[in-house]
Parts: structure tokens; sequence; C-alpha cells
């Protein structure tokens, strides 16, 4: 099978793309990394009458500091989180989570803003915006706006984003030096969908977590914070008990999908364990910052 007949377009400008987008009549689809794209037009999962290649518009390009919060546009590629030094001091957490993503043939065109706008609940950098309280820049004919990660993903592949609208660009709340961070995930293989991942951000009070968040992927349908294990270990020293309440506590957090390969039981299990391999691992790095 291939994609269906259809007119392409390249603006230069958010506007054009709006533009564009209204002349097609809502039958139009933004192209940038196409990696989800394209394999949905081949296989007609998507068949629409105009293609608008947004990947050389200018504006939703960029990483500068903007106060407390790093701006990262939405057309960095997965590979630049591993490289740029702004999102390795400020977001390191967005760093440690870039080499899990697919393979470096996917990450040197993948972008950030496809991976989040296609919100798939096995992906990396979804669950990792709503760790980092992230905030996106979402464009519109009517101007722009901003929606927290909380409110941004709502149902399996749908988010916030309403028809036409572009997401242009992340805020995301720079790390302080009290900040402590983790990331991982199990998967078969190395680039595989992980079979459950989660990442980790606490605020320390030397030894003591003064606010953690906590966002698994593969979990759900949708990135999802672990807000009762969260609230077993804010206020409490980071030691062996804190964490086995947190990953007991999962289990009122998480309701991961059942399927032939992973039993949701097994699933959970798994979150657990790597929840305690994570925090763990943050023990000694609280210690050494107090």
């Amino acid at each position: 099978m291939k994609a269906r007949a259809f007119r392409y377009v390249r603006p230069a400008t958010i506007a054009e793309a709006f533009d564009a987008f209204a002349e097609a009549g809502g039958e139009a689809s933004y192209l940038a990394g196409g990696h989800s794209l394209a394999p949905a037009l081949a296989l007609r999962l998507q068949a629409p009458d105009v293609l608008i290649d947004i990947a050389h518009i200018g504006a939703l390009r960029g990483i500068v500091l903007d106060g407390d919060s790093l701006r990262i546009g939405a057309l960095t590629r997965h590979a630049e989180a591993l490289t740029d030094p702004h999102i390795a001091a400020h977001a390191p957490l967005l760093r440690m989570a870039a080499p899990h993503v697919a393979h470096p043939a996917i990450r040197n065109r993948g972008t950030l803003g496809g991976s989040v706008a296609l919100a798939d609940p096995a992906a990396e950098f979804p669950a990792v915006m709503l760790a980092m309280g992230a905030e996106m820049e979402i464009a519109g004919p009517d101007g722009h706006r901003r929606v927290p990660a909380e409110a941004f993903f709502l149902d399996l592949y749908q988010t916030a984003l309403e028809p036409g609208e572009l997401l242009v660009a992340f805020h995301v709340p720079i790390a302080r030096p009290s900040h402590r961070w983790a990331f991982d995930e199990f998967a078969r293989r190395r680039g595989d969908y992980a079979v459950i991942g989660a990442g980790v951000m606490l605020d320390m009070d030397g030894p003591t977590v003064a606010e953690a968040r906590i966002a698994f992927l593969s979990a759900a349908a949708t990135p999802v914070r672990a807000r009762q294990a969260e609230s077993c270990l804010a206020g409490r020293l980071l030691d062996a008990g804190a964490i086995a309440d947190a990953q007991q506590a999962l289990a009122g957090d998480l309701d991961p999908p059942d399927d032939e390969q992973t039993p949701a039981a097994m699933r959970l299990h798994l979150g657990r364990v790597l929840l305690g391999r994570l925090l763990g691992g943050l023990i000694d790095n609280a210690a050494v910052a107090a």
C-alpha cells in the first residue's frame, strides 16, 4: 500500500501554515520529522488532501533561556536533546531520556514536537515533559496559549491541540542545584518501545525530599504521574523505607495495559522494580549534595 495523492505545501512562517490549513478546509496534516506521519500515510491511516511541511519554519526552532525556564522549540531534533549544552545544563532529565529513544537514524530526524504531539503512551519524551512540569506553547489562528503537561495529554493519542493548531515550543522549569533526576526503562531490546519506563525529578532539602515528580510511560493510555508514590516521598528522608512505601503506592497510581506479551500484573511489578532502582540510585547523590 502507498499514500494517496496529496498536495504538498512548504510554508515559511506559522501564519502561512495556518493559511494553508484553512484553505484545505481542515483536510490537511502537518509534517515535521515524518517518522510517525509517513507510515500512517503509507497505510492510509491518514489521507489528507494537503501535506503542510513545517520543518523549515524558523520560529519553531531554537533553545534559549527565558527567565526561570528553558524554551525549547518544537522542531528540536531528538539528537539535539543529546548534544545541546542548554538542555544538558538546564533540562538534564530530557538529556538522560534521549538515548533511549529509538535509534540514531530516527533521532537525527525526529522532533520533540512531533513526539509529544503524537502522544504515544510508550514514548519517552511525553513522560519526561510531565515529570519536568513543562508547559506546552500552542499557536493557533487566534494567538498563543500555554497548557501544562498535566492538561495536555487527554487520552490515547489525544491531546489538547485543536484542529489546525501547532505545538510550537516547550517551557521547561530549569533544574536547580537542589534537584535530583533519574530516567530508565525496561525494553526487550535497545530502541524498542519500553515495557515500562519512568522519569523522576526530586527537589531535595538536604537529605529530605521537598517535592517529588514521577512520571511513567507504557503504564496507561497516556503518560501518567505517580501521585500516590510522590506523596510517600514528600517531606521524608530519601531512604529504603520511603522508597518501599513509594513502590507499594504504585498500585494506586498505575493501571497498566494487559496484553499477550506483558500481563498487567507483570508490568506493575516491573514498574515497582524500576522505581526502586531509580530512587535507590538517587540516595547517594542526595547524601553527597547534603
